[in-house]
């Protein structure tokens, strides 16, 4: 059975929801990331990583002056350093309050949708709006080698960092993995995704890399949370000197997420966009 966390109490998530039929920015459920990054040893003011977590939203309509509905696929980015992030349930209840509300012009959507949610993050937030038949959506793949064929005997679901080890050997390689999967935190529902490690530094040892990875298979947590937990331990099992750790969610509920950290300094592939996605 799943356990709601203290800091979600009061959250949406996980109940009967009503959709709004007028735009509420009160809707949007800010979650504080200091409780969640304490357990790793992450200190406020003393992050470890640089990144964003980018969301892409595929339910977003409104209306425009004469009445005429609008679409859009949105993409969002909240920094990583932001003290809050924002519970997906009422991201989705927010987008949705926009349903019935007239715009003038897709600017005052875009200057809308930054101002309530860098309000709701306490930390600027990019904000696009993309056409549904943009190219720029189409998917890609992840680059690098995928660990996936590997045939490994797997035993230990729940995260353990024992698994990974690194040789002795210095490279600068790029694995992909798509056998993430974690629960949300509250719901226990399945969150699937794919995960992109791009380092510098000893070997890592591939077959224990993947296993570390199944491992999250019955963990619960946020998939923000869940990639810090990966770079956490990468860092400190592997010594890496140059380390990126990608995650791309399958979306839920219109809704993807594809949280990045990484040693400052790197930066992820262009924007991309899997078949999952």
């Amino acid at each position: 059975m799943s356990h709601r966390p203290e800091t979600l109490i009061e959250a949406p998530l996980g109940r009967e929801s009503v959709y709004p039929d007028a735009y509420d920015p009160d809707l949007l459920y800010p979650l504080p990331r200091a409780a969640n990054r304490a357990p790793l040893g992450i200190v406020e003011g003393g992050l470890p990583f640089v990144g964003e977590d980018e969301w892409h939203a595929f339910e977003v309509s409104w209306l425009n002056g004469r009445g005429k509905p609008v679409v859009a696929v949105a993409r969002f980015r909240l920094p990583a350093d932001s003290p809050n992030l924002v519970e997906s349930k009422s991201w989705k209840l927010y987008l949705n309050s926009f349903n019935q509300t007239r715009f003038a012009h897709q600017d005052d959507v875009i200057a809308t949708l930054t101002r309530d949610l860098a309000d709701a993050a306490n930390a600027p937030v990019s904000v696009e709006l993309f056409d549904v038949d943009a190219d720029t959506l189409a998917p890609r793949q992840l680059p690098g080698k995928c660990l996936d064929a590997l045939d490994i005997e797997v035993s230990d679901y729940t995260p353990s960092a024992d698994h990974l080890k690194a040789g002795d050997q210095v490279v600068e390689e790029t694995l992909y993995s798509h056998l993430l999967k974690s629960n949300c935190p509250v719901t226990g529902q399945p969150d699937w995704g794919s995960v992109m490690i791009r380092y510098k530094g000893p070997q890592i040892e591939r077959e224990g890399l993947l296993r570390y990875l199944i491992s999250y298979r019955q963990h619960q947590d946020f998939h923000e949370h869940c990639v810090e937990h990966i770079f956490t331990d990468l860092m400190q099992r592997t010594k890496p000197t140059e380390l990126l750790v990608l995650a791309r969610y399958v979306r839920r509920g219109g809704l993807d997420i594809s949280p990045w950290r990484a040693t400052p300094g790197l930066a992820p592939p262009s924007p991309l966009r899997l078949a999952r996605q």
